[in-house]
């Protein structure tokens, strides 16, 4: 059975972080203080223990603590793996496993990590390239080679994107780049769509306080295909107006994910503010669920700000459900009252700034 938790925690000349050394008991963590403390730099810095940019999606440079600018790093035990992540003053972002340098995907084998930050509330109401970003996410806990497929088919989109603009009009010059995209694109496409099955599974046959939503995949276009063949002869026939264009418009990474509130029959988007962040949080809660009843862990949840839009009972119910699945939740709030309902159940740190510098001190709830 794989074990995801974070035991140990270091972060050194991280964002407001000097140098923060924690240790964790695999129960979920409540970290509370005032606005600006750092309490959501600690969320960060454990989001960069995925492949990715991390929660905020921040290039290496902004990472490192200001004025000193001495590069930083993140380091952790999870699962008895020792990760390290960090960059030097000026260089680029690096990656260690248990002692060996890898590339960032390879992270995905070591742990399963989502999040829920403030800045995605407006999910529903924004563009598809964050709703696309937040499947890619849930689909990589299902299957962590997710994103070398991605990566292959931006790969490939970009070689073809650039003969567009080149008004090259060659077929053969497209054949083989056009092969790759449809290729990976349908391993996409379907990997999507497995783990959007999944999740409408898990939330099915769970008896939760969050609303139920019915997801679908849409695209503004052909090129959802499955089947590299088909996703390869819409490339084909596409060329044309992708030429007029000066960039592929169909295809996998056009796709975008809609999600309707079963109970009310409305679409997330004229939900209300609540109800979307609800919404949200039920379907954390539904890959958390898929991904134990699949491997028999569930994933590292990083839940920044949480109970902003939820009443009282709402959040108790959230927190016995993440008790319930043994999840390693990491929670923000301003206050440790929010988290009154964990306590004995949870650990509690306190994150003040002093002169600039975040400070977290373990705490035992009264």
């Amino acid at each position: 059975m794989p074990d995801f938790s974070v035991t140990d925690l270091l972060l050194s000349h991280f964002r407001s972080h000097r140098r923060t050394a924690l240790a964790f008991d695999g129960r979920p963590v409540a970290l509370f203080g005032p606005n600006g403390a750092g309490k959501t730099n600690v969320l960060e810095a454990i989001s960069l223990l995925s492949p990715g940019r991390g929660l905020r999606r921040a290039a290496a440079e902004d990472l490192s603590r200001l004025p000193e600018a001495l590069g930083w790093k993140v380091a952790a035990t999870i699962g008895g793996h020792e990760v390290e992540t960090g960059a030097e003053a000026g260089g680029s972002r690096s990656v260690t496993l248990d002692g060996k340098a890898v590339a960032q995907l390879a992270l995905g084998r070591v742990a399963r990590i989502l999040w829920l930050v403030p800045s995605m509330d407006r999910l529903w109401l924004e563009g598809a390239d964050g709703r696309r970003r937040f499947l890619d996410r849930m689909v990589l806990s299902f299957e962590p080679a997710h994103a070398e497929v991605v990566l292959a088919y931006e790969k490939a989109m970009r070689e073809r994107n650039r003969l567009l603009k080149d008004q090259i009009r060659d077929p053969g010059w497209y054949q083989a780049i056009e092969a790759q995209m449809a290729e990976a694109g349908a391993r996409v496409a379907h990997h999507r769509r497995v783990a959007v099955a999944r999740l409408m599974q898990a939330q099915a046959g769970a008896e939760t306080a969050f609303p139920a939503a019915d997801l679908a995949i849409t695209y503004p276009d052909s090129g959802g295909e499955e089947v590299s063949d088909a996703l390869a002869q819409a490339f084909a026939e596409g060329r044309g107006r992708d030429m007029a264009a000066g960039r592929t418009l169909a295809g996998p990474h056009r796709a975008d994910l809609q999600a309707v509130w079963v109970t009310k029959g409305m679409v997330a988007a004229q939900c209300s503010t609540g109800e979307q962040k609800a919404l949200l949080i039920s379907l954390i809660l539904a890959n958390a669920r898929a991904l134990k009843a699949d491997i028999g862990a569930a994933p590292i949840l990083l839940l920044d700000e949480v109970a902003a839009h939820l009443d009282a009972v709402r959040r108790a119910a959230l927190y016995d459900e993440l008790c319930g699945l043994g999840a390693q939740a990491f929670m923000t709030g301003t206050g440790a009252e929010l988290f009154d309902a964990l306590a004995g159940r949870a650990q509690f740190f306190e994150v003040t700034d002093h002169d600039g510098q975040s400070v977290v001190t373990e705490r035992t709830p009264s």
